[in-house]
């Protein structure tokens, strides 16, 4: 296990064939643009005022090849599935400050997840993020490391019964998670790191001519 001080923060990354089926892309654009909304979102992780360790899991070769690239440590969960991805970066740790951050807000600013995790720091249990829609679930958070995690379909509803505290501090960034073309175009609004910015296809960019996207 790993030991660190500070926040730990598991990404987990469906990589290949598999990542952002939603995207109504050509598949190598589709490929490509999940890839670089990981790396801008692990990216902002790094640079998080702070987090002490940023935990990519994949089992795809170039995620995490990318990732390690990064500063990132990486995990192989070794079956597949969201669930599975997360325990097993959970389980890579010691307990103390862990916080799971699906890897598809291209649009993450450090002080954005800064905000969400101080807020957390003060929350007796889970915290979650929800995102811009308020059904699904960005972050979950907790400080003596116990995530008790349900991603999937409608997870902000599950994580809420669960016993989770929504946080309320208004961080825009993190709540854009991205699965659509619409979902691009509102994170493209609120400026993408650069490597999903180069990923993008020219012709989604040529509204934002003029806009920091």
């Amino acid at each position: 296990m790993t030991h660190v001080s500070g926040w730990r923060i598991v990404v987990p990354v469906k990589g290949g064939d598999e990542a952002k089926t939603r995207l109504a892309l050509p598949p190598d654009q589709r490929r490509g643009l999940a890839l670089a909304m990981a790396l801008d979102c692990l990216a902002a992780c790094l640079a998080t005022p702070g987090v002490g360790l940023v935990v990519c899991v994949s089992d795809d070769p170039v995620v995490l090849r990318s990732a390690r690239a990064a500063g990132a440590v990486t995990v192989s969960p070794g079956r597949p599935g969201l669930a599975r991805a997360v325990d097993a970066g959970l389980a890579s740790l010691e307990r103390g400050p862990t916080a799971v951050l699906l890897g598809d807000v291209p649009a993450l600013r450090p002080r954005d997840l800064a905000t969400a995790l101080e807020e957390a720091l003060g929350v007796p249990g889970p915290a979650l993020v929800t995102d811009t829609e308020g059904t699904g679930s960005v972050l979950l958070a907790e400080v003596g490391g116990d995530v008790p995690h349900r991603f999937g379909p409608d997870s902000a509803r599950h994580h809420l019964q669960a016993g989770a505290r929504a946080l309320t501090a208004p961080v825009p960034s993190l709540r854009r998670d991205v699965d659509t073309l619409a979902d691009l175009a509102a994170a493209l609004g609120l400026g993408v790191g650069p490597r999903t910015r180069q990923a993008v296809p020219p012709d989604l960019l040529a509204p934002c001519a003029g806009r920091p996207c």
